[in-house]
């Protein structure tokens, strides 16, 4: 019988996250947030469609303790899309802001997610493999599925974390019987769950899902340890 896991993806490194760790660790989940080391303490508002909050950045004095126990990844410094940048700054962007996250949250920062989701290129994944630290990266184009990536640097999330399709996705993987590892990714930024008010609809998922038996917890680097592991 394969595993079963589940895990999250944030991104930015908002206040909102403070809220949403402290939510995570009541329910025994794991998740990774992309931080953008460059950005720290910086804030301001963002308004779309109807909705609008304060995207305000944690302090870089908060990394070590309010993500203890996930996982820290790069996001890089400053949030360019990668595709529109000189190779050395692709670079720079990533590498720095790793080594800095690295510092900070006291060991080797693997992971990253790609600024803007799908701004990136077949260059862009031979920089980050050729001339970063980074291990995976991942985008923000949904397969609406439950398996496992093809390629690490183009890991792509199962669903959305505001909506009902992580809910029919954890269904789904529950009822699941197969000799295949299976995984349900959940990506977004927390403040989201502020802007769409969907703080009581992601508690509900996280005690739904919680607690089970057969489901490993896991963060996006545990996830592509154990795989690789299995491969060796």
């Amino acid at each position: 019988m394969g595993k079963k896991f589940l895990t999250f993806s944030y991104d930015d490194g908002v206040v909102q996250d403070r809220r949403l760790v402290k939510m995570m660790n009541e329910y025994g989940l794991k998740g990774t947030f992309n931080l953008n080391s460059g950005l720290f303490g910086e804030s301001h508002h963002m308004s779309w469609d109807k909705y609008s909050v304060q995207h305000e950045k944690i302090l870089p004095e908060e990394v070590f303790e309010l993500y203890k126990g996930h996982e820290v990844a790069g996001h890089t410094l400053t949030h360019p899309a990668l595709s529109k940048i000189e190779s050395d700054e692709v670079i720079r962007q990533v590498e720095e802001d790793r080594l800095v996250l690295s510092k900070l949250c006291g060991y080797n920062v693997r992971g990253f997610a790609y600024p803007g989701g799908p701004f990136y290129t077949d260059e862009t994944i031979q920089l980050l493999k050729n001339h970063t630290g980074v291990e995976y990266a991942r985008s923000t184009c949904y397969t609406f599925g439950l398996g496992l990536p093809e390629d690490w640097y183009q890991w792509q999330p199962s669903c959305f974390h505001c909506g009902n399709e992580k809910m029919e996705l954890m269904k789904k993987l529950l009822e699941a019987d197969t000799e295949e590892d299976l995984l349900l990714y959940v990506f977004g930024h927390a403040y989201e769950l502020e802007a769409y008010d969907c703080w009581d609809e992601i508690e509900e998922f996280f005690k739904f899902a919680s607690g089970r038996s057969d489901i490993t917890y896991a963060t996006n680097i545990e996830i592509k340890d154990y795989i690789c592991g299995k491969k060796k």
